[in-house]
């Protein structure tokens, strides 16, 4: 998922997608130690979806904040 798409997503949208993110993680960590992940990338890529989630997350938090 690329910033764009990201800064697209609305808040509710956004805390979703981090949690299926985190989830996505969670299984790939857990296929690697069990010998059954065969995409390697998969997790550096989740990695990156999840920093970019969190990245506009807070882009957004310091904007309101900003604004009061």
């Amino acid at each position: 998922m690329e910033i764009g798409d990201v800064r697209k997503l609305t808040d509710r949208e956004l805390d979703d997608r981090l949690k299926e993110a985190k989830q996505e993680l969670w299984q790939a960590r857990f296929a690697l130690s069990t010998r059954q992940l065969k995409d390697y990338s998969q997790i550096p890529a989740t990695r990156r979806t999840i920093a970019r989630i969190l990245t506009v997350q807070r882009e957004r938090g310091s904007a309101q904040r900003s604004a009061e």
